[in-house]
């Protein structure tokens, strides 16, 4: 785990390109106590480790489907697409049997994916191997201030330039979404948890790769009494009840979720698993 010193910083965004509807903004100077967090995400060996040892079955296993995304169902996963779809985002897909351990459907598997970020769990998925970790979910301001790596408002972890020097820094859709994905960053769907450069506060990965689930209920009114961002643990849901996701996944892209920027979030169900769904620990 990284070391993240206590102290005030910039939270959120006024990119020009942000989703005000999301609550990014206003930029507002939040204070963060010391704390720790782990430097990758939680990889499917990690999470390996966690099942074997306490027999925990995750939300998907237990409800008997997932989402995945269309193009990565192939061969035998195409006969367990189930009926129904998120109308507006057609592109995922309800598969049987879809889970950490087959995270295209029945017929994948993740044996060699040791090193890729644990998918396909949802947020009390998340909370329970941390609890079993003696750590935690981060919350919202601890993810970003680490993920900010010490940079005051810059767009990502590494500065406000997406490839400086010509060189990819993240793993997000390459091409036309959703349709052609070139991977021209190296890769089409998870990459290992280490690749590419950390930032400066040593976490790999904050961009891009996988969405990761903190501790926070989503509110998008930053200008609330009780501000949630601020709490190591947030009770009862606000209006909505989906928990916070932040930094971006491999299917982000700039003409329609260009949420790999630092300021960017977002929410979903705690119950909820897709195929570019992780998390990492805070302590």
């Amino acid at each position: 785990m990284v070391q993240i010193p206590a102290g005030p910083f910039l939270m959120g965004g006024d990119d020009p390109d942000a989703f005000p509807d999301d609550g990014e903004g206003p930029v507002r100077e939040v204070y963060v106590s010391e704390y720790h967090v782990d430097a990758k995400s939680v990889t499917n060996a990690q999470f390996a480790a966690f099942v074997k040892v306490t027999g925990y079955v995750t939300e998907a296993e237990r409800f008997g489907w997932s989402f995945v995304f269309h193009l990565f169902v192939h061969d035998e996963a195409a006969h367990h697409v189930m009926n129904g779809s998120v109308p507006e985002t057609p592109w995922w897909l309800p598969v049987e049997n879809a889970d950490w351990r087959h995270p295209e459907g029945p017929g994948s598997g993740i044996g060699d994916r040791q090193h890729h970020p644990v998918v396909h769990v949802s947020w009390a998925d998340a909370s329970a191997y941390a609890a079993w970790a003696g750590k935690r979910l981060p919350t919202e301001a601890e993810w970003e201030k680490a993920a900010r790596g010490g940079l005051v408002q810059a767009r990502f972890p590494w500065g406000d330039e997406f490839t400086p020097r010509g060189q990819y820094r993240c793993n997000i859709w390459q091409g036309e979404f959703p349709r052609r994905n070139t991977g021209a960053d190296g890769y089409l769907g998870t990459a290992p948890v280490n690749v590419y450069r950390p930032n400066a506060y040593g976490l790999y990965n904050t961009s891009g790769n996988v969405w990761e689930w903190c501790a926070d209920w989503f509110n998008s009114d930053w200008h609330a009494a009780d501000r949630l961002e601020t709490r190591r643990d947030p009770t009862g849901p606000p209006d909505g009840a989906g928990r916070v996701m932040r930094g971006g996944s491999y299917l982000c892209h700039e003409s329609y979720c260009n949420r790999y920027r630092v300021a960017a979030r977002m929410m979903s169900p705690p119950d909820s698993a897709t195929g570019h769904l992780g998390f990492r620990c805070a302590a």
